[in-house]
C-alpha cells in the first residue's frame, strides 16, 4: 500500500473501517462492515459492485459522450471509486465530495491515493450542509451514495435536501441516487416519490433479481428536470452484466402505487441483512 515518503500510514480511524485486498490487487472499503467501495488502483474502470456499474452506465447514457468534462458532486466518498471513475473517463473534470467522516478520508487517500491531476476536491460535511453552500445550477451531475450503519440516512430523504439536490443540478443536469431496499421496494417506492416532487422524470435500475423482490439489494434512481433518454438506457442495461432491468413511465408508476412520499422528515432505509441473507427462500 502506498505511503508518502518518511510517513507512517495513518491507522483506520476506528474499528468500523477496514481494508480488505484481494489477489487481484483491489482492494474492498468496509465501513460499519459493510462494503462501501472496491478501488483497483491500476484499473479505475473496474467496477466491481453491480450498483457502482449501474451509476457509471447511467451517467453514460444521460451525460455527453466521454471525455466531455462534467461537474460532479457527490455526497458521500469511502473509497471515492465514481470520483475515480469519472476522472479516468473524463479527465479533468471538476468533482466535490461530502464525506463527514474526515479520519476516513484521510485513511483512503492514503493507503489508495488519487490520481495525479484529478480534481477531485473532499470537503469533511454531511450531504445537505454541504449542498447549501453549493451554487444553483453548478452540477451537472449530482449522486448520493451515502450510508450510516449499512443504511440510507433519513436526512437524504428529507424534502429540504432533496429541494437542494434539484436547486444544484443544472436545469439540463441529472441526480442519481443508490437506495438499498428489501424485497417489496417500500422505502425505496416512497424516496422515488419523494424525488419526483422535485424532479420529475425518474426511472429506476436495478438487477432483476431485486426488481423482481427475490432479495434485498441495490436500486440507482435517475432524475431530472427534463425528459431522460430512455432509449438510450434501455440499450446500456440491455448490456449489463448481471441481467439488470430498467423501469420507467406506466410500469414505474405502478411500482409506485400508492407511496407517499417522505415529506420534511425522512425515514432510513431498512436494515440490511446478515451476510447470507440477502436472498429470498
Amino acid at each position: 500500500m502506498a505511503t508518502g515518503a518518511g510517513k507512517a500510514a495513518p491507522p483506520a480511524p476506528d474499528d468500523r473501517v477496514s481494508l480488505e485486498r484481494d489477489e487481484l490487487g483491489g482492494v474492498t472499503v468496509f465501513v460499519d462492515g459493510q462494503p462501501q467501495s472496491y478501488v483497483r488502483l491500476d484499473d479505475p474502470l473496474l467496477l466491481a459492485f453491480e450498483y457502482v456499474q449501474h451509476l457509471a452506465l447511467a451517467i453514460d447514457a444521460c451525460c455527453a459522450e466521454p471525455p466531455a468534462r462534467l461537474a460532479v458532486t457527490h455526497v458521500g466518498g469511502a473509497g471515492l471509486t465514481l470520483p475515480r471513475w469519472v476522472q479516468a473517463t473524463r479527465p479533468g473534470s471538476p468533482q466535490i465530495v461530502f464525506e463527514p467522516n474526515e479520519a476516513l478520508t484521510a485513511f483512503v487517500r492514503e493507503r489508495l491515493p488519487l490520481p495525479r491531476g484529478h480534481r477531485i476536491r473532499v470537503r469533511p460535511q454531511d450531504g445537505l450542509t454541504g449542498l447549501r453552500a453549493l451554487g444553483t445550477d453548478s452540477a451537472d451531475v449530482l449522486v448520493t451514495d451515502a450510508y450510516a450503519a449499512g443504511r440510507v440516512p433519513a436526512e437524504l430523504g428529507c424534502a429540504a435536501y432533496l429541494r437542494e439536490v434539484a436547486r444544484v443540478v443544472r436545469p439540463t443536469g441529472l441526480a442519481f441516487c443508490n437506495l438499498a431496499d428489501e424485497p417489496g421496494f417500500r422505502w425505496g417506492a416512497r424516496m422515488v416519490a419523494s424525488i419526483r416532487e422535485v424532479l420529475p422524470e425518474v426511472a429506476v435500475v436495478a438487477t432483476h433479481e431485486v426488481l423482481k423482490g427475490r432479495r434485498f439489494g441495490n436500486v440507482v434512481v435517475v432524475a431530472s428536470a427534463r425528459p431522460l433518454p430512455l432509449d438510450e438506457l434501455r440499450r446500456r442495461v440491455a448490456g449489463a452484466s448481471p441481467p439488470t432491468g430498467l423501469r420507467a413511465g406506466d410500469v414505474l408508476m405502478r411500482m409506485l402505487a400508492g407511496a407517499k412520499p417522505f415529506g420534511e422528515r425522512g425515514e432510513p432505509s431498512p436494515v440490511p441483512p446478515a451476510a447470507g441473507g440477502w436472498r429470498v427462500v
